[in-house]
């Protein structure tokens, strides 16, 4: 039997998706994929409504973290955290050799502009790593007044939308750098990762030292002018895939998509706040994943469990708010009609699991 998944990444990729990835294997450097390839670029600048400089890399979101932040620092960046992933980022910042300065919230907060501009305002750093939807906690930071208090101290916004872009309205305009993976909102597997890059940023990058091989920038836009193709060899199957999902998401429109996800995250957190409680901050909750407060202390798992025999998953809470928390995703190609099947099959196990 099938599971459907309700867990924020993977997501649930539909047949016709998977079907498309057996199409037979091409050259990455044939002529087949060089239309391929530029399809995808225009067709991702079209549908976020942008000029900025767009790339795929074949990689995960983790993979562009350490990318954006190799790309357009050279050493000092301020990481905004409030939950696993903000915090891993920052790791990565340090891993990197970056002089990163940690601006920690408690975990289910959302980062305050205020406090963001007061730091630019000191002079001191090239960028601000800022993740619009925090996964772990279901936390939305909006990202435009970063982007103006960015520009207004000589600084980059770099942000990470890894569970949100192609699911919640996102001006990718108003980034520098702002990347996301196929596995949540584009309804796709895992493998394919995706930045749009500001003028301003690609220009950075030219100075930046050390930018590494794989992420660097400049070296994917040379090779793209030059030759509409990609230096390393591509994951083609995913890219068939991402194809012909950009097709079907430009027939129903970012705003129908964005509703449509937002309908079914108002269904989420309606029932989360009628049967438990939400762990975010009020006004900040995702559009795209709902994390829910275990505060009827109920056995996490048990439930799942149950789900899974259904033919339903959810996720428990992510690191330290395992089984203190659970989260439902509401992303990518999901339904209202199935988002309502599962509250309703959630709805009966809980009147079973202590």
């Amino acid at each position: 039997m099938h599971t459907k998944l309700f867990i924020p990444g993977p997501t649930e990729v539909r047949e016709d998706v998977l079907q498309i990835m057996s199409r037979p294997i091409i050259g990455h450097r044939s002529k087949e994929m060089t239309d391929l390839y530029e399809r995808i670029h225009n067709n991702l600048q079209k549908f976020f409504n942008t000029k900025n400089e767009v790339m795929v890399f074949t990689t995960s979101g983790t993979g562009l973290m350490e990318g954006s932040i190799r790309n357009v620092i050279q050493s000092n960046v301020l990481n905004c955290t409030n939950g696993s992933f903000s915090e891993r980022w920052y790791q990565i910042a340090l891993a990197n050799g970056k002089n990163a300065e940690k601006m920690a919230y408690e975990w289910g907060k959302s980062v305050k502009i205020e406090d963001v501009r007061a730091k630019l305002e000191t002079g001191k750093y090239e960028g601000i790593a800022l993740t619009h939807n925090e996964t772990s906690t279901g936390v939305r930071t909006p990202i435009d007044d970063f982007y103006k208090a960015a520009h207004d101290n000589n600084a980059l916004l770099v942000v990470d939308a890894v569970s949100s872009l192609a699911g919640d309205m996102i001006d990718v305009n108003k980034a520098d750098v702002i990347f996301a993976p196929t596995q949540k909102s584009f309804a796709l597997p895992p493998g394919l990762a995706i930045v749009f890059i500001s003028d301003e940023a690609m220009e950075k990058a030219k100075k930046v030292s050390n930018r590494g091989y794989f992420f660097d920038f400049i070296a994917m836009h040379d090779y793209y002018v030059e030759k509409k193709q990609i230096p390393a060899t591509p994951a083609v199957s995913l890219f068939y895939a991402l194809d012909y999902q950009l097709d079907k998401m430009m027939k129903e429109g970012m705003e129908n998509r964005y509703r449509r996800h937002k309908e079914m995250a108002n269904m989420v957190q309606k029932w989360g706040k009628d049967n438990f409680k939400l762990f975010a901050e009020p006004g900040y909750e995702s559009v795209t994943v709902t994390t829910i407060e275990n505060n009827r202390n109920i056995n996490v798992d048990a439930m799942r469990k149950e789900l899974r025999q259904r033919g339903m998953e959810i996720s428990n809470g992510y690191g330290k708010l395992k089984d203190k928390t659970f989260r439902i995703a509401h992303m990518g190609d999901l339904t209202p009609e199935e988002i309502k099947e599962l509250l309703e099959n959630m709805d009966e196990i809980l009147s079973k699991v202590k």
